[in-house]
């Protein structure tokens, strides 16, 4: 048993220290510095504030504002940076305004949201996430880079971290899932893939971590919501993927729409400067998100002027879009509510961030014609897009092996996915070209030929029409078939008659998931199920296709499909990397990274819960538990079948204690069981059994990949070190408390090996 006090082992390390960068000043450092001082001597304080304004002007609007007088803003140098123009001659017209018309020069920031890719599309995060390969992920963040830049951007509004545990809230695609562990692993390798190892280069660039903080815990799935925490859950938890991207490096952060402790996030100096910035050391910028300054006005925290003094005061740098500094700025400073100071510091994080990107150097940086027609799609970038796609795909059932397909049966594709392209890039696709993507039927027909396998729509992707009228009303782009829907189900049903086999191509129209997306039902839609259930009904053998940004509630599917196979939505070569997948030229390997329940009466269900007093019996009344389903989830985190069967051996310890400074390797035998060569992810779990605040039943700690061939066998070894074992206590002390500790290993969080260990004094 551990004691909470004598026996308390406290790791000499300050919440501060854990990320602090080198406080020591490179020659490049001081060089910057002196630069930036010399140019802030000349500016004006309205040239201050300027710095601090980022208005958007060009093709996307993410947000109820649009700017206005954007290029005579330029003119007066009331502009530090433009969101959402992109194009080497959009981006050199404005930046010749700045360079050329302005009394200082500066050159501006060209931000744009490249969430999965900018040109080639590459699978949504929460689909990359599955593939649990952060040197993939990695390298898609830099086939990003390398167009972006291109394109004449310096800066991209990515990666979302936010953990996020409610399948509902339709941002969950933009992110890695629920875990903190791999959140914070896919976070470090996002931003080195954007940055790079060196700024100033002309295919790097700033990358943006958001939603800074908290923003995937909205009440009720709801987009931009209140928030509410302890702040024990906030470091144990929610925090660590930022945390982790500071460590980094990344060049800037975002701050979230959502409160914390009462406190709008554009406006917390808790978060915004005791926490990040003396705590973590970051020293590189913060914007707000899209007139988040604005929204608090709605949160009730004052009037524009006042939220524009707390925003300033907090240590918010960069205004996006809601123009609230460069209207108040200078009356605030002048009437000494806020510090010129504090402009003065947020100007010179912006102006660091510009120097760094080598724009003072040489503005046009990242304006070259030539480079759009080498690096747009390329050849390599539209195979790492399908590489990508098919390392995503989770197969969650496979009755009897139905799946991989075989060529020479009699296949009938059903469903309004099929010959779709739209959808298959999902949201936040940017910059890119649907009709560029390659859909599922195209790919059937370049690989087998026109007249291989038969087909029907079956329904249209959307029939509700107050649904549909509302994702059109934002660009949903949902059209209606002129056959009933009676006469698509009847169409379907014939083609189905005539097959062996049935794969039928259903999910989420892209608007469906994605900022301002969330649903208060998960499931599939009504007329999609009813196709779904009527091709049952012909008795044949049923594989599900799914397209989606989140995880969905599938009981019926489940059980009366013989096959399921989530694709999410899989970017420019879905239909290429989908048609490999379905006939066994790739065998699935990819693992949830965000639980899928049951039932939207279960959400929030996440794997590394904490156990209650009662915790769940079945054959105990007054336990926790639901009287109507399970409390087991439908598809656990980790979660992901393959073509072939592992079996694992049991687990093996070097020592059956580890103390401070040691460590201790486990290692587990795997092997390919079955009749296909394939690929498991092999997760590792730990539990802390006795602590002085609660602990979870598990928590991830580390993944390794193994290959392995048929009837080949494997070890993977994991060292554990007591690093691996800490928490922020409820002193929020970063801490590792000596006694008796769980192992976990296994294919998903759930159907594992266990073996115990104790951390001694």
């Amino acid at each position: 048993m551990k004691s909470c006090l004598a026996f308390l082992l406290v790791i000499s390390i300050s919440i501060s220290s854990l990320s602090q960068v080198n406080p020591k000043n490179t020659q490049h450092d001081a060089a910057m510095n002196q630069y930036v001082s010399t140019l802030m001597q000349k500016m004006t304080l309205e040239e201050k504030i300027g710095q601090l304004n980022l208005p958007s002007i060009g093709f996307d609007v993410t947000g109820p504002v649009l700017s206005q007088g954007v290029e005579e803003k330029i003119r007066k140098g009331l502009v530090g940076g433009v969101f959402n123009t992109y194009t080497p001659i959009a981006v050199r017209k404005l930046q010749q305004l700045a360079v050329n018309e302005t009394r200082l020069k500066i050159p501006l920031l060209f931000g744009y949201d490249v969430i999965h890719g900018h040109r080639t599309i590459f699978p949504i995060a929460l689909g990359l996430s599955s593939s649990w390969d952060t040197a993939l992920i990695e390298r898609t963040a830099r086939a990003a880079a390398l167009e972006a830049t291109a394109d004449g951007l310096n800066w991209v509004f990515s990666p979302m971290v936010d953990i996020a545990r409610d399948p509902r809230w339709g941002r969950v695609s933009e992110g890695a899932g629920e875990d903190p562990w791999l959140g914070s692993q896919i976070a470090k390798a996002m931003v080195k893939g954007y940055q790079g190892t060196d700024l100033s280069k002309d295919n790097a660039v700033l990358a943006c971590v958001k939603h800074f903080a908290l923003y995937g815990a909205g009440e009720a799935g709801r987009d931009y919501n209140t928030v509410d925490m302890s702040r024990i859950r906030m470091f144990n938890e929610y925090l660590l993927p930022y945390k982790a991207a500071v460590e980094a490096g990344v060049g800037s952060i975002m701050s979230s729409f959502n409160e914390i402790d009462g406190v709008p996030a554009s406006g917390n100096k808790w978060l915004l400067t005791d926490l990040l910035r003396r705590q973590w050391g970051f020293r590189g910028l913060v914007v707000s998100d899209y007139t988040s300054i604005n929204e608090m006005v709605n949160h009730g925290v004052g009037d524009e002027k006042k939220v524009g003094e707390l925003s300033l005061n907090a240590g918010l740098d960069m205004d996006m879009v809601g123009e609230i500094f460069i209207r108040y700025g200078i009356d605030l400073v002048k009437s000494g509510r806020v510090a010129q100071t504090q402009v003065d510091a947020a100007c010179r994080r912006i102006l660091e961030a510009k120097y760094k990107l080598g724009l003072f150097q040489d503005p046009y940086r990242f304006v070259n014609e030539e480079r759009p027609a080498r690096e747009m799609m390329s050849a390599d970038k539209l195979e790492l897009s399908k590489e990508a796609a098919m390392k995503s795909m989770v197969l969650l059932k496979n009755a009897g092996q139905a799946l991989p397909l075989q060529a020479n049966k009699k296949i009938a594709f059903i469903g309004p996915l099929v010959k779709n392209q739209r959808d298959l890039i999902g949201s936040w696709s940017g910059a890119g070209d649907w009709k560029k993507a390659v859909s599922i039927w195209d790919a059937l027909q370049q690989k087998f030929g026109a007249d291989k396998f038969l087909y029907a729509k079956g329904c249209n992707l959307v029939q509700d029409s107050v649904l549909r009228k509302r994702l059109n009303d934002h660009d949903g782009q949902l059209t209606i078939d002129p056959m009933s829907p009676a006469q698509m189900i009847d169409q379907a049903v014939q083609t189905a008659n005539q097959a062996d086999v049935v794969v039928a191509v259903l999910g989420e129209a892209f608007g469906m998931t994605g900022e301002a997306a969330s649903r208060s039902m998960i499931g599939l839609l009504e007329n999609q199920l009813e196709l779904l259930k009527a091709l049952k009904n012909t008795g044949k053998p049923i594989v599900l296709v799914l397209m989606s940004g989140r995880p969905l509630t599938l009981e019926w599917e489940n059980a009366n499909c013989e096959a399921i196979l989530e694709t999410w939505f899989s970017g420019s070569q879905a239909g290429n990397a989908i048609a490999s997948v379905l006939f066994g030229e790739y065998n699935p390997s990819g693992k949830l990274s965000m639980t899928f329940p049951r039932n939207t009466g279960q959400i929030p269900i996440y794997y590394n819960a904490k156990n209650t007093g009662r915790p769940i019996d079945p054959n105990n009344k007054y336990s926790t538990k639901y009287l109507d389903v399970p409390n087991t989830p439908l598809y656990p985190f980790g979660f992901g079948l393959s073509y072939t069967t592992f079996n694992y051996g049991e687990i093996q310890l070097s020592s059956a204690s580890i103390k401070p400074g040691a460590s201790i390797t486990a290692s587990v035998a795997v092997t390919n069981t079955g009749k296909f060569d394939g690929v498991e992810t092999v997760q590792l779990y730990v539990r802390d059994m006795i602590g002085s605040i609660s602990r979870p039943v598990k928590e991830l700690r580390g993944f390794k990949k193994i290959s392995l061939k048929v009837g080949e066998s494997g070890t993977v070894h994991f060292k554990i070190t007591v690093d691996d074992l800490k928490f922020f206590n409820a002193d929020l002390k970063f801490v590792a408390e000596p006694g008796d500790f769980k192992l976990f290993i296994g294919g998903n969080s759930q159907d594992v090996k266990e073996i115990g260990f104790t951390l001694v004094k």
